[in-house]
C-alpha cells in the first residue's frame, strides 16, 4: 500500500468523528470504486487503500489500537483483515438500496424486462345436476391474449423487426442524476421494454397480442360441486417476451335440483312421514342418487 497513515488514506484528520469518517470514505469510495475506473489498477489499489483504512477507523476498538500504535495495519490488510473487493460488491453495497450509482456503468440491460408469464384466465361453466354427479366433457369459452400472428408478438410489421431505443441504448432504463447519486428509471420512450417498434403491425396495432375467443374442451370429474375447479395446463393467456403461457381455469357451477340438497359429499331429501308410520319404523321408498353411476 503507499499510504501507511490510516487517517491519510481517508483524508480526514486524526480527531475526525465517526460522521467525517464515514462521509470521507463515502465520497472516497465512489471516486475510486473499479465500477467507475475499469482497468485502472491505480484506483483499484487506492480503493483497497481507503477499504481497509474504513474498516479499522470505523470500528472503535481498532480505532484507539491504531491510535495507541504503532501497528502495520497495511500489513494486514490482504491477509490479517482478508480485505477483498468481492466482499464488496458493486457500489450498491456501499450505499445502500440506491439502485445504480453510476446509472448502470457496469450493470448492462439491468433495468431490461425479462420473459413475462402469461396471465391466467378463468371461466365459469354451468352444469345440471345429473352431469355434474356422472361427469361429463363440455367445451367451454375462454378470453384471452394470444400471441398476433403476423407479427409473431413482436409489434412490428410483417417484413420489420423492433430495434434497439435509441434514448435508452436497449438498456431499459435511464440514469436521473439527483446529485450525489445517479438513480436509474424506466425509459420514457420504450416504457422500459430497450426496443421500439417504427413501423407497427396494423393487425394488432403493435401491441404484438390479440384478445380472441378460445374454444376449449374440458372433462368435469364426476361428483363435481358448485366452485369445484379444473386448471388446464398452459391454456390461458400467451407470454410475453418468450415467457410461458399461463393456466386457464375452469370453474362450476351446478344448478340445483327440485328433490335433492347437496351437503358436501351427501345428498339430503326431505320426506314426509306421518306419527305412526315414524313410530312403527316405516321404510320409505325414496332413492337417492349414486354418484359415479
Amino acid at each position: 500500500m503507499a499510504t501507511a497513515d490510516l487517517y491519510k488514506a481517508l483524508e480526514v484528520s486524526k480527531g475526525a468523528t465517526q460522521d467525517e469518517i464515514r462521509r470521507a470514505y463515502r465520497r472516497l469510495a465512489r471516486k475510486y470504486h473499479p465500477d467507475a475506473n475499469p482497468n485502472d489498477k491505480g484506483a483499484e489499489e487506492r480503493f483497497k487503500e481507503i477499504q481497509h483504512a474504513y474498516e479499522v477507523l470505523s470500528n472503535p476498538e481498532k480505532r484507539r489500537e491504531y491510535d495507541e500504535g504503532p501497528r502495520s495495519f497495511f500489513g494486514q490488510s490482504t491477509q490479517g483483515t482478508q480485505t477483498n473487493l468481492r466482499d464488496f460488491g458493486d457500489l450498491s453495497d456501499i450505499f445502500g438500496s440506491f439502485g445504480d450509482v453510476f446509472g448502470g456503468a457496469s450493470g448492462g440491460a439491468r433495468g431490461r424486462p425479462q420473459a413475462v408469464r402469461g396471465d391466467d384466465v378463468t371461466v365459469t361453466v354451468n352444469l345440471k345436476f345429473k352431469e355434474a354427479l356422472e361427469g361429463v366433457t363440455t367445451r367451454v369459452s375462454a378470453p384471452v391474449e394470444d400471441s398476433c400472428e403476423d407479427c409473431r408478438g413482436t409489434g412490428a410489421a410483417p417484413g420489420t423487426a423492433p430495434r434497439p431505443c435509441p434514448e435508452c441504448g436497449g438498456r431499459g432504463v435511464r440514469s436521473r442524476d439527483q446529485g450525489f447519486f445517479a438513480l436509474s428509471e424506466p425509459c420514457g420512450r420504450c416504457g422500459g421494454e430497450g426496443t421500439v417498434v417504427e413501423k407497427p403491425c396494423r393487425r394488432c396495432s403493435g401491441a404484438g397480442r390479440l384478445r380472441k375467443n378460445r374454444q376449449v374442451s374440458v372433462r368435469i370429474p364426476a361428483g363435481a360441486k358448485t366452485g369445484t375447479r379444473v386448471r388446464l395446463a398452459g391454456r390461458g393467456s400467451a407470454g410475453r417476451k418468450g415467457g410461458p403461457p399461463g393456466d386457464l381455469y375452469v370453474t362450476t357451477r351446478v344448478e340445483e335440483h327440485p328433490v335433492f340438497e347437496r351437503r358436501g359429499d351427501d345428498f339430503v331429501v326431505e320426506a314426509p312421514v306421518s306419527f305412526v308410520e315414524a313410530a312403527l319404523g316405516r321404510r320409505s321408498r325414496c332413492q337417492g342418487p349414486r354418484v359415479g353411476r
